[in-house]
């Protein structure tokens, strides 16, 4: 907590008056961190011919560059962002209540992810050989490993890592050409 007050330019105690606890801050922080990247997934899995790479694209795009906007509006250094949404994740191991929320936002966005999947799959953008359910945690899990490397080892080409997404499931069978 001295290190956001002295960032902020306030005191310790201030961000108490708006949150009941560290755990709070915790969950805004990372809710905002995965808002930013999951907003534009939420609007794509309305479409009906959705592959597996337009949702791994759609999700990075909003942090391939050096700024992000949040749900607020404000203009945000990305990896300042993504830096706390890792940080967050830590704190998911020490405290239950906040893992349990965390839990609970990544079950609704990986329920809107499968049920992309299986409209992709209607559409014939997506394998039937493909378990909606489990190819929305790969969906996941991407994307994971995907802000780890960006925040902790540099990777700063994001439009190379969307194409390579593509390559990979095209070779493995999983992207499928729009009808």
């Amino acid at each position: 907590m001295p290190d956001i007050a002295a960032e902020a330019g306030v005191s310790v105690g201030a961000p108490y008056r708006y949150f009941a606890g560290k755990e709070e801050i915790i969950v805004e922080i990372a809710g905002d961190a995965f808002r930013v990247m999951f907003a534009p997934v939420e609007q794509l899995t309305a479409t009906d011919n959705v592959t597996v790479a337009d949702l791994v694209a759609a999700a990075i795009d909003p942090v391939s560059g050096d700024l992000a906007v949040d749900a607020a509006g404000r203009t945000i250094p990305v990896d300042e962002l993504l830096r706390c949404a890792i940080q967050a994740w830590g704190e998911l191991l020490r405290h239950e209540g906040l893992r349990q929320q965390a839990n609970a936002g990544f079950e609704q966005v990986r329920q809107r992810i499968a049920d992309a999947l299986r409209n992709g799959q209607r559409a014939g953008t997506v394998p039937t050989e493909l378990n909606p359910d489990r190819g929305a945690r790969v969906v996941m899990a991407l994307l994971h490993g995907f802000v780890l490397q960006h925040a902790a080892f540099g990777l700063d080409d994001t439009a190379g890592f969307a194409h390579d997404v593509r390559v990979v499931l095209n070779d493995a069978g999983l992207l499928r050409d729009r009808p």
